[in-house]
């Protein structure tokens, strides 16, 4: 269950996206603020995992609130100002969500924040910090060290001793063994589709015949894998009559 509060100086708004979280089962609403300024109090005094942040408020902005915080939980921006999405990336938010928010937006938004939260936390249980989780690596791209959130991955594409790393920021090329990536991928998260691709379980959208949906793309299933595939991905969480 991910503790979480919304803070947008329109009440519409908020009682919108209150109205969406509670549709989540695994999404705790703890409270709601008209500005960030509000935020900060409640942050003091209540545990919290998840902040759905406005940008454009009075008194102070959701940017700069995210430039002043130290630590803060994870973010998710909610916002009708496209223009602000590279300056929040670049301000490690999770996800840049604008409105009108349908709800399909906002539940992937929503899975994408447990996912993260379940990489951070998962090492806890084993007596080990938080900071020990492997919640990002970096890989070189050209000349430059990328940093890949574990959490934004779709999928990956191996191409000979190359592979592509396909994420809600962009599409990194770099010169990688397929394998070795995979095995220091958590298994409970990633799966090995096909030779060539690897896709992160909880971004898959749907499945057809031998093909994987993850946003636009469609990902090639094996026969030698569509079996496991089917386990991870569709068994556990299939509603049946």
């Amino acid at each position: 269950m991910l503790n979480c509060v919304i803070v947008d100086d329109e009440p519409l708004a908020r009682e919108g996206i209150a109205n969406y979280v509670r549709e989540i089962d695994f999404l705790h609403l703890t409270g709601t603020c008209e500005n960030p300024v509000e935020l900060i109090k409640m942050l003091d005094e209540n545990p919290v995992d998840l902040i759905f942040l406005d940008i454009q408020m009075p008194k102070m902005s959701g940017i700069d609130f995210l430039k002043i915080i130290k630590n803060p939980p994870l973010v998710v921006i909610t916002t009708a100002f496209p223009s602000f999405a590279l300056e929040s990336f670049q301000l490690d938010v999770l996800d840049y969500l604008l409105k009108p928010i349908t709800f399909e937006r906002f539940f992937k938004a929503a899975s994408k924040a447990k996912e993260y939260h379940q990489l951070i936390n998962r090492d806890i249980t084993n007596g080990n910090s938080p900071e020990a989780a492997a919640d990002y690596f970096f890989v070189k791209c050209g000349n430059k060290y990328e940093k890949i959130i574990l959490a934004d991955i779709l999928f990956i594409e191996g191409m000979q001793n190359y592979v592509t790393i396909y994420t809600d920021k962009g599409k990194f090329v770099t010169l990688l063994y397929m394998k070795n990536l995979e095995q220091n991928l958590d298994s409970r998260f990633f799966i090995r589709v096909h030779k060539s691709y690897i896709v992160s379980v909880n971004r898959v959208e749907g499945i057809e015949g031998n093909e994987i949906f993850i946003q636009s793309h469609r990902i090639p299933v094996s026969r030698n894998h569509r079996e496991q595939v089917l386990k991870q991905i569709v068994s556990k969480n299939l509603w049946v009559k």
